[in-house]
């Protein structure tokens, strides 16, 4: 394959990608326009066949009333043989074919316009089954569509509580370990505080002879004399 070839390759696989990305973002309003022309076209073809019904029913009443006429002059010719006129009953017996003729048009007719009903009625019902299969997907699709935004938004909102949370955490870590570090500080300048204020008060009292004094030379010397 030539490199110009595999560019238009390339260019159409693209420009479907293109296409099928946007039908399926507008899947759902596509769909909706689908169902809503599917049952246009069905009321459309419920008033055809109530036009091909009415013309069957016109068609059949107008064989009835025939076939009434055809029994009605076949009497009259029964009659005319009864009395002896022949030419009489040959006269009606030729208007008895003429409505036979007439019959035999319309016997066909009336048989398509049963075929067309039948078939008319067949695909109305199957038309109106898709439809009804059509709604039905578009309503799971709606319902997932609707679960999933919700399911999306559910841990996008998890998300960012975690990650709040999560530094809120962390700054209250930051501060107990301040506070902490400055309760140590405290703790050491009250235990220096404290060292020295028994350091002076040790010295005031040696000063004044009191507590645990140092021994004199003195003392000593008396101490070992009276042993």
């Amino acid at each position: 394959m030539s490199i110009l070839k595999k560019i238009v390759t390339a260019l159409r696989g693209g420009a479907r990608e293109v296409g099928e990305a946007v039908v399926d973002a507008n899947a759902i309003r596509i769909l909706e326009q689908e169902i809503k022309d599917q049952e246009n076209a069905i009321a459309k073809a419920k008033d055809s066949l109530t036009e091909v019904m009415a013309d069957e029913s016109k068609t059949g009443r107008q064989i009835n009333a025939i076939k009434d006429r055809i029994g009605e002059h076949e009497g009259y010719t029964r009659q005319a043989l009864e009395k002896g006129d022949e030419a009489l009953a040959l006269e009606i017996a030729e208007k008895i074919a003429e409505y036979e003729n007439e019959l035999a048009e319309l016997q066909p007719v009336l048989e398509g316009y049963r075929s067309s009903v039948a078939m008319l009625k067949e695909q109305i019902r199957g038309a109106e089954k898709s439809v009804q299969e059509h709604k039905r997907e578009l309503s799971v699709v709606k319902t997932t569509e609707r679960v999933q935004k919700a399911r999306v938004s559910v841990n996008s909102s998890l998300s960012s509580g975690v990650s709040k949370s999560s530094a809120a955490r962390d700054s209250l870590n930051r501060i107990k370990e301040r506070q902490q570090r400055l309760d140590d500080k405290i703790k050491a300048s009250e235990e220096l505080n404290a060292e020295n204020t028994d350091a002076n008060l040790k010295a005031k009292m040696e000063a004044a002879g009191i507590g645990n004094t140092k021994s004199q030379a003195s003392d000593i010397l008396a101490r070992l004399k009276n042993k």
